[in-house]
């Protein structure tokens, strides 16, 4: 006796369901395994994270403890060179040669700054810039613009484009007439 598809197709359901019964189960199974395997693979990169982080802290403790060893060495052999005209004045040498010595000593640290990125801020004869002078004081001037550097008493010093020191000047004002 054949079924009737009313039956046949309940029947069917019925393996059907069995069917996915058993894949929930094997999902389920599947589904710890993975968690297990997410649950491991997190711990692993957040231990990976923890010594990245560390070797980064320690990587970055040797580069500021050692960042001005480019600069020290560009200021070695001046130093050399300031002791070498400190012992000529002891030995008794002239002034006229510690004088050139002093000089040739000053060019040298405007060539370690060229190298280093350092330029001296220009001032006398220019306009009063207050983001690179400093005005220590206004002095009557008759031949300048009012406003106008006049005297540098300490030079200024740019960092690429970063002011290192303003330069410390004197600024002309037009005198008062009475």
């Amino acid at each position: 006796m054949e079924q009737e598809p009313k039956e046949k197709a309940a029947e069917e359901l019925k393996e059907v369901k069995k069917e996915l019964k058993k894949e929930k189960k094997h999902e389920k199974k599947s589904d710890r395994e993975i968690i297990a395997e997410l649950t491991d693979t997190l711990q692993r990169l957040q231990a990976e994270f923890e010594n990245y982080k560390k070797r980064v802290s320690r990587e970055k403790e040797e580069f500021s403890r050692y960042a001005h060893e480019k600069t020290l060495r560009e200021f070695l052999p001046i130093v050399d060179n300031l002791y070498r005209a400190l012992e000529a004045v002891k030995m008794g040498g002239e002034l006229h040669s510690l004088k050139t010595g002093l000089d040739l000593i000053l060019q040298q640290i405007k060539e370690a700054f060229q190298k280093l990125g350092v330029t001296e801020i220009k001032s006398l004869g220019e306009p009063f810039d207050p983001t690179v002078h400093e005005a220590v004081m206004r002095v009557d001037s008759e031949g300048q613009e009012d406003n106008t550097v006049v005297d540098e008493l300490e030079k200024g010093y740019l960092l690429y484009d970063r002011v290192l020191r303003p330069a410390k000047v004197s600024v002309s004002k037009k005198p008062v007439e009475s």
